[in-house]
Order: C-alpha cells, then sequence, then structure tokens
C-alpha cells in the first residue's frame, strides 16, 4: 500500500512539475506606442508614432504582425510609412521596432486606440493578440503659445537652475562676509568724530 501511494505521489508531483515548467517557457509579449507632434515651419504639424515590440518570454514568437488602424483619414494624412508591418520571428529577449508620420488636416484633440499585435506561438496553435500601451490626448494644430513659453522657462530652469543657485549662493556669501567689515568700519569712524 505504501509503495503504491508512494508511486501516485512521484506521478502527481512530475506531472505538476512538467505543467510548471511548461508554462514558465512561454512568451511575454509587451508594445510600447509613442506619439510626438512637431509644428513645421510652414504651420503644419506632423505626427511621428513608433511602436516598440518586445519579446521578454522565453520562447520565440512566429508570424508576428502589427496593425494600427486607428488614425482617421479625415482628421490625418500619411506622409511615411504605414500602420502595419509584420515580421517571421521575434525571438526570446529580442525587440523590433516600426515608425510611421502623420500630418495633421484639422484642429482636434485625438484620442489614438493601441496597436493590435498578433503572433503564434509553437506550444499553440491559436493565434495569441496583445496590445500595445494607449497614448495620451494628442493636441493638433492648437495654440500653444503660454505653455511654449512655460516649457521653455521649464528647461531653463533645469539646464541652468543649479548654476543660478551657485551664483546665489556665492554672492550671499560673500555678501555676509563683507557685512561686519562695512560694519566695523563704521563704527570706527564714529569712534575717531
Amino acid at each position: 500500500m505504501a509503495t503504491a501511494a508512494l508511486i501516485i505521489f512521484t506521478i502527481v508531483t512530475l506531472f505538476a512539475v512538467s505543467s510548471l515548467t511548461a508554462s514558465a517557457e512561454t512568451p511575454f509579449v509587451v508594445a510600447r506606442k509613442k506619439a510626438s507632434v512637431l509644428k513645421l515651419k510652414s504651420g503644419a504639424e506632423r505626427v511621428s508614432v513608433s511602436i516598440d515590440i518586445y519579446n521578454h518570454g522565453s520562447l520565440a514568437i512566429y508570424d508576428v504582425s502589427l496593425a494600427d488602424d486607428s488614425w482617421s483619414t479625415d482628421i490625418f494624412e500619411f506622409v511615411a510609412g504605414n500602420t502595419s508591418n509584420s515580421w517571421e520571428k521575434l525571438d526570446a529577449g529580442s525587440h523590433v521596432s516600426h515608425a510611421f508620420e502623420l500630418e495633421s488636416k484639422e484642429k482636434t484633440t485625438y484620442y489614438s486606440a493601441p496597436a493590435v499585435i498578433t503572433y503564434r506561438i509553437p506550444t499553440k496553435s491559436k493565434l495569441q493578440v496583445a496590445y500595445s500601451t494607449p497614448i495620451p490626448a494628442l493636441e493638433t494644430l492648437a495654440e500653444k503659445a503660454v505653455a511654449h513659453k512655460l516649457d521653455l522657462a521649464k528647461k531653463l530652469l533645469a539646464k541652468y537652475g543649479s548654476h543660478v543657485s551657485l551664483v546665489l549662493i556665492v554672492a550671499l556669501f560673500v555678501r555676509i562676509i563683507s557685512s561686519p567689515s562695512l560694519k566695523s568700519s563704521a563704527t570706527n569712524a564714529k569712534k575717531r568724530h
């Protein structure tokens, strides 16, 4: 009896360990979507979109396909690239990038949906789906004069703030050091009179 229980326990343990190791050997796809708005000298605005796809898992993925069809042709005109791409294989621990540019046709606040990534893994026949991170709302052709000045002040403060602080501290130190000598020379002048 004890040996039969031991054999059953061993089989169950081996089954549990094998299922745990099988689940540990899976791909883990992360996709990051970024967009930035660039104002051109002509007054138009270009939206640069880049999508990075990372395979953080332990298995390669195959037939990787990217589709980002959330950009309305009524609002944007395609300038460079396209919104879809495909790759034959993405090894474990590697990444691929895709970028395209759009030009805004009208003033709006635009919300883009996440990009859709489909792929196959060797252990499953069903097509797997992943989504990219969403991007914040894009304001195209908006008046940004006040915000631009504030951003400029922030950039200057970040770049030269430590230098200004150092100069002010040195000036304060010189003022403190020279103050007692000015007071003592004033009291010496009063004593002489």
